[in-house]
């Protein structure tokens, strides 16, 4: 970019009061990347938090960067929350993008690969091998890797073959003997995603990883007889991810082969970035970017002595041999509200008091106990539940299956729009349609986000309904990783607002109001700011007031300036955001009252919490949403309030716990940079994801947000 341009566009962003979404994205991936400099972690977990970074920034080029070419290449407007349009803010983004592919590759250059001999292995090419080792690769080549491979040609008698998207590629320039130069010829062979990406030799003391580029680049030969090769360059793209579903009513076959076509769709994508090992062909290149119609911003330059996809690292990462070099996580802990004995029946707990789960510290067990329980019960006769995201051979649906066989009437609500997870959720969406419940692949044009579990059960003289209310997905996997909160409840009043809602997802229910539930698309963005505004006229009255909320995204506007409202009517708000936040916090007569903090570690930040002080009289709501466009008017979310005191002031704590953190804690500035926070002088580390292991009941019962 020129500089008085770049400079037009910095003050254009910075005079802006709300902060651009895919900025502030990328921002957050930084702190995802940070993880991985930090000086305290082993190298398999700095290979770990380069590998996530790597695979976030694939799907951001996918999904936003793609929809970005979607205003770009139709010619529609767009004004991103900089005030940029669609030409200067891409060319922002881009420019925002290479800075940080080039700080990443400098990092795993510079700091780990000198390190990983120290840590018992190492990656080399094959010339750097003894002879044997060399042989090996050789016959691996000739058996396992040479049959796979398929060569195709671009010419005027060949088309241009569907190269696809995230697998490394050989763009091969060949010229026939005796032609000139204007008649070379490109040949473009891909690398399967089924072959290890590294060819792994055992030593006595060391493991060496050979990646499989370097397996096809010594051999490459072989599928080239008799030309002569002018270069070999190795390059991967990223295509256009980003699709909306265009639904009907009618939830039919139709609709599933809908997703299925643009599932497919996401394969011949347009092309959004190029990464590509250096000393390329200039040739080759201006070909590739005349054909997918991309700028020299869009290619993202590799050294050779790097590697392109550090995602591949997950094979190194993932070696039993190095298990014990990574931190083990700690044991789950029994949830404060459930009693002592561990072998109380999960019926008979639930009918006297409600248990609040924060996961991963609470293992997800109870609720998977609950739920292969009501499988066998006799009592049982319903089970409800929404379903966004499945573990790999997953006890949900095992145990769903199983209550079918025994009779039970089984409602099951798969979303499958689930990015990246429509597949699975069809596959096993099917499994239980097939075994006798009834399914429902999503709602209208809506995404069902919101997680909920009812399961009706016939007692003595009545009968119990037992709601299960979270934060994340009713995946075990996950649950281990992610930090998420539920309550397990037979709650009245929650569970009849649990069955309004179901009967609005899998009939046509419109309630007039719910009582302890909050729901979107209706009116969630609608009660969220009236109770802001709430506490800003507690602020104007001189009564306590203070707003606390913990989510994954803030960026709905009309959010955020109910927010600069009461923060300038003198509320203070602290804001607990992991992700992206367009909100500009500490600017003068704007957001002067309000904190902004994001929390990156060893677990993913999923929770969401809001809690508004109300005078002593607290508000306190958890649930699937965040503060984004999409949760309020084109997900099905809901928020719950819980009033039980001693629930509350878990959640309290865990908001409390948060901010004092020092070890994974970032703080937002008001240009949308962030600061690592760090121990001063006198203070001990407070990592929460280490603390939440160790709590005390009582100190929990004292916990105060506000003096």
């Amino acid at each position: 970019m020129k500089v008085a341009q770049q400079d037009k566009i910095e003050q254009l962003i910075y005079s802006s009061d709300l902060i651009s979404r895919d900025l502030s994205w990328l921002k957050f991936n930084d702190r995802v990347f940070d993880q991985s400099t930090k000086e305290s972690r082993s190298v398999f977990e700095k290979l770990k938090f380069l590998a996530i970074s790597a695979s976030n920034l694939d799907e951001f080029f996918m999904i936003r960067v793609g929809s970005l070419y979607n205003y770009l290449d139709y010619d529609k407007e767009r004004v991103d929350y900089s005030g940029l349009r669609e030409e200067p803010f891409k060319m922002k983004l881009m420019q925002e993008s290479q800075d940080f592919h080039a700080k990443i590759q400098s990092h795993f250059q510079d700091n780990l690969l000198p390190s990983l001999k120290d840590s018992g292995f190492m990656l080399s090419n094959v010339r750097n091998l003894l002879p044997e080792e060399q042989e090996y690769i050789k016959e691996y080549y000739y058996k396992a890797v040479y049959p796979m491979l398929t060569p195709m040609v671009f010419d005027g008698y060949h088309t241009f073959p569907i190269l696809m998207n995230k697998l490394l590629i050989f763009g091969v320039v060949t010229i026939s003997p005796g032609d000139k130069k204007d008649n070379r010829k490109l040949s473009f062979v891909q690398i399967p995603s089924n072959i290890p990406r590294f060819f792994e030799i055992e030593r006595e003391d060391l493991v060496i990883y050979v990646p499989i580029e370097e397996v096809i680049r010594v051999h490459i030969v072989s599928l080239f007889r008799n030309v002569d090769i002018e270069s070999i360059n190795l390059f991967r793209i990223t295509r256009n991810g980003d699709f909306t579903l265009e639904e009907s009513e009618d939830m039919d076959n139709n609709f599933l082969e809908e997703v299925k076509r643009k599932l497919n769709a996401r394969k011949t994508g347009r092309v959004v970035r190029i990464e590509i090992e250096d000393g390329y062909s200039k040739w080759m290149v201006n070909l590739l970017k005349e054909r997918w119609i991309i700028k020299d911003d869009s290619i993202f330059t590799v050294a050779k002595t790097s590697m392109l996809d550090f995602t591949g690292l997950w094979q190194v990462i993932g070696n039993k041999r190095f298990k014990d070099k990574i931190p083990p996580i700690p044991d789950p802990v029994p949830p404060l509200s459930y009693p002592d004995a561990s072998t109380e029946d999960v019926f008979q707990v639930l009918k006297h008091q409600d248990v609040l789960l924060h996961h991963p510290y609470n293992n997800i067990d109870p609720i998977l106990d609950l739920l292969e329980k009501a499988a066998e019960d006799p009592n049982v006769m319903a089970i409800k539940m929404t379903i966004y995201r499945l573990a790999k051979d997953s006890r949900i649906t095992t145990a769903l299956l199983r209550a079918v066989e025994n009779g039970k009437h089984i409602s099951v609500l798969f979303e499958v729009k689930a990015r990246f997870d429509e597949e699975n959720n069809m596959r096993e969406a099917k499994k239980l349609q097939k075994a006798g419940c009834f399914v429902i692949y999503g709602v209208s044009n809506l995404k069902t986000h919101t997680k909920l579990l009812l399961i009706v059960k016939k007692d003595e003289d009545r009968v119990t309904r037992y709601v299960h209310l979270g934060s994340g997905n009713y995946n075990e996997d996950t649950s281990r990783l992610y930090t998420d909160i539920g309550l397990l409840t037979t709650n009245e009043t929650l569970a009849n607002d649990v069955s309004e809602f179901f009967n609005v997802i899998t009939g046509h229910s419109m309630p007039t109001t719910y009582k302890n539930l909050i729901t979107a698309p209706r009116d969630m963005r609608n009660q969220l700011i009236n109770f802001i505004e709430d506490e800003a006229e507690n602020a104007r009255k001189g009564l306590k007031c203070g707003i606390f909320i913990k989510v994954n995204s803030l960026e709905d506007s009309e959010t955020i300036y109910a927010l600069y409202r009461a923060s300038q009517a003198g509320v203070p708000i602290k804001l607990i955001v992991r992700g992206i936040c367009c909100l500009r916090p500490g600017r003068v007569d704007l957001s002067e009252n309000i904190e902004v903090i994001s929390i990156v570690g060893d677990f993913l930040e999923h929770s969401r919490i809001y809690h508004f002080h109300n005078n002593g009289d607290f508000r306190t709501y958890v649930g699937s949403a965040d503060m984004m466009v999409r949760s309020f008017d084109r997900r099905l979310e809901s928020l719950f309030r819980v009033e039980s005191s001693l629930l509350q002031k878990q959640l309290m704590n865990i908001l409390s716990f948060n901010l004092r953190d020092n070890v994974n804690s970032y703080v937002m500035q008001e240009d949308g940079n962030y600061v690592a926070k760090h121990p001063e002088d006198d203070e001990e580390p407070f990592n929460i994801h280490r603390e939440f292991f160790h709590l005390d009941s009582n100190k929990v019962k004292e916990v105060i947000l506000i003096e």
